[in-house]
């Protein structure tokens, strides 16, 4: 059904402008189909190419997405709508397992930081930061001769491929995957290839069939997978890079939850011509850090630290000398050690409860469960009538099957059973047997 909001404007600016209008007032909800070009075209009185490149600069923005013959619709979570608006209404008296955050109470706290003044035309990576990731990321196998830091995980990622895609290239991602990458590939114009993920990380013969199909980049998790926490394996990883070795496409390795992971890494860096490995510090030492260090081949990295001086010209050397001392801390290291080991015991004990109650559920690594079930929408209602809120699947997948994503970063021992009856009570959905 199309839309019943009145999109407004005589330019393509204005009319753009409006449709963002109605989706930041709920007005466009997502999924809400906008008029066919020619209709509205009529409708406001202009020429069809003026609607045309309205749609096309509500694409360009993340707004909206075309879908062949069912048109020009809001996309799930368009990127021009503030995310309060998109989150679960969670009730105060329901816990909500949905954020995919840390537990604040496992945070290591969060010093001052030392170092002397930065300049303009002072080196972009403080000294001390490049010689300590240099010298971790090497002794893990990842190659570290060239080196940038970014805003976080996502602006690397975004950096990475701006400074080698266009506009239409597709990319191989996984399925159900990051719903923040998926929002900005559409938001940078890029399409997504879905490949199936495992418990050991993606799917050889759905890379393979991705690669066949001319992907120009290939996104990884290294562990952690949200949602899924699939983590790749020293077999899947030999697989993978005889798939990729050698090849044109652009490796992306993201891993964001290094140091809470709970699995060994096997990265895949420096298989391409052409890669980014990203470790970003936001799931084990905070969020508003906002800090990602990123190693790569060394045009990907010149690129990006170009794109960096046109715009923030670097990050903040007072963010990066707090990262290094962290990592550095003795006791800052054994805080993290410790939130690692109880995210692995919830993890591990939500996933033995489950498999008690006859439920299958992924967790092997990082702050989640996924746990496929037959609908989303019933599952989760009977979730929410136990007193438990998780992410609905939805948000996560592209092809891929129905699941929800339980966050296990706060619970406590005695919260398993009980959730995972109700979970166990949720997934058989009303009329059907117990296991």
């Amino acid at each position: 059904m199309g839309v019943q909001y009145s999109i407004t404007g005589e330019g393509a600016e204005a009319i753009a402008a409006s449709v963002e209008e109605g989706i930041a007032q709920g007005a466009l909800a997502p999924g809400a189909v906008l008029p066919p070009i020619r209709g509205l075209a009529q409708q406001l009185g202009v020429n069809p190419n003026t609607v045309a490149a309205a749609y096309r600069l509500l694409r360009d923005r993340g707004a909206v997405e075309s879908s062949g013959r069912r048109g020009t619709r809001v996309r799930d979570r368009p990127a021009t709508t503030p995310r309060s608006l998109r989150g679960l209404a969670v009730p105060p008296d329901v816990r909500d397992l949905s954020t995919g955050n840390p537990n604040p109470a496992l945070l290591p706290t969060v010093a001052a930081a030392s170092g002397s003044v930065v300049l303009y035309g002072h080196p972009p990576i403080a000294p001390a930061l490049a010689d300590h990731v240099a010298a971790e990321l090497a002794a893990e196998g990842v190659p570290a001769d060239h080196l940038a830091v970014t805003s976080g995980a996502l602006d690397a990622i975004e950096r990475v491929l701006a400074a080698h895609l266009r506009p239409g290239d597709r990319v191989a991602v996984e399925d159900p995957g990051w719903p923040n990458l998926l929002d900005l590939l559409g938001a940078l114009g890029l399409t997504p290839e879905p490949v199936g993920v495992d418990d050991d990380g993606p799917l050889p013969a759905d890379l393979a069939r991705a690669l066949g199909r001319g992907v120009r980049a290939v996104v990884v998790t290294s562990r952690a997978q949200n949602p899924t926490g699939a983590a790749v394996t020293a077999d899947r990883a030999d697989t993978l890079r005889v798939l990729l070795e050698g090849s044109d496409v652009l490796l992306v390795e993201d891993d964001h939850c290094a140091a809470i992971a709970g699995v060994p890494l096997h990265p895949l860096a420096g298989v391409t011509r052409h890669w980014a490995f990203i470790r970003s510090v936001a799931k084990a030492y905070g969020p508003d850090l906002r800090l990602a260090v990123l190693a790569g081949d060394r045009r990907t990295v010149e690129r990006v630290q170009g794109r960096l001086r046109l715009g923030p010209g670097w990050v903040s050397h007072l963010l990066q000398n707090i990262a290094t001392e962290m990592w550095r801390d003795a006791a800052t290291t054994q805080r993290v050690a410790d939130a690692e080991a109880a995210y692995g015991a919830a993890r591990s004990g939500l996933c033995a409860a489950l498999a008690d109650r006859g439920v299958a559920a992924h967790g092997r690594s990082g702050l989640n469960v996924w746990i496929p079930v037959p609908d989303e929408a019933v599952a989760m209602t009977a979730l929410f009538a136990a007193g438990w809120a998780a992410a609905p699947g939805a948000r996560f997948r592209l092809r891929s099957a129905p699941g929800l994503r339980i966050t296990i970063a706060e619970l406590a021992p005695d919260d398993i059973a009980p959730l995972a009856d109700a979970v166990a009570a949720a997934v058989r959905g009303p009329g059907r047997a117990s296991v």
